[in-house]
C-alpha cells in the first residue's frame, strides 16, 4: 500500500513537472502561431518540440549533479538569448516589410531552434530527476507528451488570433517571444 502511494506521488509530481515545462511550448506557440502556421506546420513544429522534450530530459538526467550544477544558470541564459534574438529579429522584420526575413519556424532550422528554446529548462529538470532516480522511461514520455501537446495548444491559439490582428501578428509574436526570453535572463 506504501509502496503504491509512492509510486501515485512520483507519477503526480512527473505530471506537473512535464505540465509546467510544456507551458513554455504553449506560451511560445502563441506567438509564433501568431505570424500564421498552416495545420501542417503546427503538427510539425509540435512532433519536434515532443521529440526535444523527450530527448533533453533524457540527455539531462543521463549528464549527472555536476554538469547540472555547471550548467544550471547557463541553460536559462542560452534559452533566454535564442528568444530574445528571434523575438528582436521578428519585430525589425515586421516593420520593414518584406525586406528582411524573420527567422522561419517552419523551416528545419528554425524549427531546431525553437523547439531547442522551449527545450532547454527539460534539461535542467532532467538533471535534477537523474539525482532522485525518477522513473526515466515515465519521465521522458510525460514530458514529451506534454510539451507536443501544450505547442499544439499554443499554435492553434495563436493562429486564431492573428487573424483578427492582421499586420501586427508578426511584431505581437516577436514581442512575446522577447518579453519570455528576458523572463528567462533576468
Amino acid at each position: 500500500m506504501h509502496e503504491a502511494a509512492e509510486r501515485l506521488g512520483e507519477l503526480a509530481t512527473i505530471v506537473m513537472m512535464a505540465a509546467a515545462l510544456g507551458m513554455d511550448a504553449f506560451s511560445l506557440g502563441i506567438g509564433i502561431g501568431m505570424k500564421g502556421v498552416r495545420l501542417r506546420e503546427v503538427l510539425r513544429i509540435s512532433l519536434v518540440i515532443a521529440l526535444f522534450h523527450i530527448l533533453m530530459p533524457l540527455l539531462g538526467i543521463f549528464t549527472g549533479e555536476y554538469l547540472g550544477m555547471l550548467l544550471g544558470q547557463v541553460a536559462g541564459y542560452v534559452s533566454g538569448g535564442l528568444l530574445v534574438l528571434l523575438g528582436a529579429h521578428m519585430i525589425i522584420s515586421s516593420w520593414r516589410g518584406n525586406g528582411m526575413q524573420a527567422v522561419n519556424p517552419r523551416t528545419f532550422i528554425g524549427m531546431l531552434l525553437f523547439a531547442m528554446s522551449v527545450s532547454v529548462d527539460s534539461f535542467s529538470v532532467g538533471v535534477s530527476l537523474g539525482m532522485f532516480h525518477s522513473n526515466l522511461v515515465l519521465t521522458v514520455l510525460a514530458f514529451g507528451f506534454f510539451g507536443g501537446l501544450m505547442s499544439v495548444l499554443g499554435l492553434m491559439l495563436g493562429r486564431k488570433v492573428s487573424h483578427s490582428l492582421g499586420d501586427y501578428g508578426e511584431a505581437a509574436g516577436g514581442a512575446v517571444l522577447l518579453a519570455f526570453g528576458l523572463m528567462f535572463i533576468f
